[in-house]
């Protein structure tokens, strides 16, 4: 009688288990949905860049940037980032098609070559231009391209925020998982821990200094990225915001990225 109970404790603690992970699951989710709803209708947006590389002694280079975005409905966005400045990289020129779950698609024009080079899907855990952030996290961060498990609350830079683990459901990524703590007031992002395929703490991202646009739409301004494995950073400072600008497909296109001094 004792093994029966026993086998029959055991089973009701492994179901309670199983449904807390599902609505873990599910919660997660529904988090993480919210943060792409609230985004959805920009329609387009511009803005500049500044993008500060900073190596482990403290020695500091700055690049200036411009990028144009586009939404796409039912796929994830198109994105032309231009280089400036300084003019060692001047026209450089990555442009993003990212995709739910089809194979995201990326093109970076290198002007001393006068060619384009396509990204493979293996080299896009590399880093974008000698920066810390990874050709993968110039991608919009689609909803189906993660597995997400709600995995608590927590308080960062003052803000209540839900803490929600994702893995990716793309091939060739970099990262086996990543932890992003979303703010409970506006559900927007404000930090991702990256982990890598041993599971060690790779690099973090914080964002901050978020401004509303058009009533409805956050854009962090300042964007931090920490490689804790090389003690490097990269920072990006974002201004000049402009939406609804009237882009199309055809400011999105293999050939303008030879035009796009």
């Amino acid at each position: 009688m004792r093994l029966i109970r026993a086998i029959a404790t055991l089973t009701l603690a492994i179901s309670a288990g199983a449904l807390v992970a599902e609505t873990d699951k599910s919660k997660g989710l529904e988090i993480m949905t919210e943060v792409d709803l609230r985004d959805e209708g920009f329609d387009d947006f511009s803005a500049k860049i500044s993008m500060v590389l900073e190596d482990n002694n403290g020695n500091k280079s700055t690049r200036l940037m411009e990028v144009k975005n586009l939404e796409v409905k039912n796929d994830g966005d198109k994105r032309l980032l231009v280089f400036k400045e300084p003019s060692d990289v001047s026209g450089t020129a990555l442009l993003t098609y990212s995709h739910i779950l089809e194979d995201d698609e990326q093109w970076l024009f290198l002007p001393a070559l006068k060619r384009v080079k396509r990204i493979s899907s293996s080299n896009k855990s590399g880093p974008f231009v000698g920066s810390e952030f990874a050709y993968e996290d110039m991608l919009s961060q689609e909803v189906e391209k993660y597995e997400h498990v709600f995995i608590g609350e927590d308080t960062f830079n003052g803000l209540e925020c839900y803490v929600v683990e994702r893995k990716p459901r793309y091939e060739s990524s970099g990262y086996n998982k990543q932890k992003v703590w979303i703010d409970k007031e506006h559900f927007r992002y404000q930090k991702i821990e990256y982990f890598d395929h041993q599971d060690s703490h790779l690099k973090t991202l914080v964002l901050s200094e978020y401004e509303q646009f058009l009533d409805k739409f956050w854009r962090a301004k300042e964007m931090v990225m920490t490689n804790h494995q090389t003690q490097k950073s990269t920072a990006m400072y974002w201004k000049e915001f402009s939406f609804r600008n009237g882009y199309d497909d055809s400011s999105f296109t293999k050939s303008v990225l030879k035009r796009s001094r």
